[in-house]
């Protein structure tokens, strides 16, 4: 039941204030459609692009919505800093940053995370009273529908190829700028860990207070190899009685084998050399 008041916010259970939503002024006699928003308080939101206390929600917002029209829609409660569209409610949707090639959109009710720039934008919001709907299409920003939408976003989709290639071009520059950052680290870090015939490592003494780097994996891994040459130098073969007795023990029975096998070809060469005329 909506509130006797004229002037009231419509609020119902669940802490949602109901905002009436009116296509166009023209449209005196249509259905208003009703959007539910509420102020986003999630404990678990890792998001920092939906701040609390600033950042509003909005369910049941129709297809013909995008986010230019909510920016617009809301604007008289204050200066919005961002809208964000979604499915549905939760954690953000991954999006591509290049801006060329974006996923399909199905066309549905959907979610919205509008963030203001300031609180007082939220509480102007929830306060607003449900007998003055909200106007989407204007004859100063008229919005567009069916046939005349598709061609809009048919044409916006068109990409121009010398902004396309410049942004190519952009993008190949920074990321060949970050390899010969990185091939030169590589290379100040293989000269400051290289050793000299004897094994020694020369170590540059830091200006004071500088934070030391740690070493790299190629570093890590010609230490770890010293050490296991250490290692193997260190070893004491034989040195216990047992070890002795086991060493010998198994030469005694590798020297068996190898007479048997001996016997056994000796056996095989008599054979091979008896004397048959027929």
């Amino acid at each position: 039941m909506a509130p006797s008041g004229d002037q009231q916010a419509w609020v119902i259970p669940g802490g949602f204030t109901v905002l009436s939503l009116r296509f166009s002024e023209d449209d005196a006699h249509a259905a208003l459609h009703q959007l539910c928003v509420k102020e986003h308080r999630v404990r678990s939101e890792s998001n920092t692009h939906r701040p609390q206390e600033r950042t509003l929600f909005v369910l049941n917002v129709p297809p013909y919505c995008t986010q230019d029209v909510l920016r617009h829609v809301f604007s008289r409660f204050g200066a919005i800093e961002s809208v964000e569209l979604c499915e549905k409610p939760g954690a953000s949707e991954s999006s591509d940053t290049s801006g060329y090639f974006r996923p399909v959109q199905r066309q549905c009710f959907r979610v919205a995370y509008i963030v203001f720039t300031s609180a007082s934008g939220v509480r102007s919001a929830k306060r607003h009273p449900h007998t003055l709907p909200l106007i989407v299409s204007s004859a100063e920003r008229p919005v567009r529908t069916g046939v005349h939408k598709w061609i809009q976003q048919y044409s916006k989709s068109l990409v121009k190829a010398s902004s396309l290639q410049q942004d190519i071009d952009q993008f190949m520059n920074e990321f060949d700028r970050r390899k010969e950052e990185e091939a030169e680290l590589q290379k100040q870090e293989a000269e400051q860990q290289q050793e000299d015939e004897e094994g020694w490592v020369k170590v540059a003494k830091g200006s004071r207070g500088a934070k030391t780097r740690p070493h790299s994996e190629t570093a890590n891994q010609r230490t770890l190899q010293r050490e296991d040459r250490k290692k193997k130098r260190k070893e004491l073969l034989n040195f216990y009685s047992w070890q002795h007795r086991n060493t010998q023990r198994e030469h005694i029975a590798e020297l068996r084998k190898k007479f048997e096998e001996d016997k056994q070809r000796i056996a095989v060469l008599r054979a091979q050399r008896k004397f048959r005329p027929f």
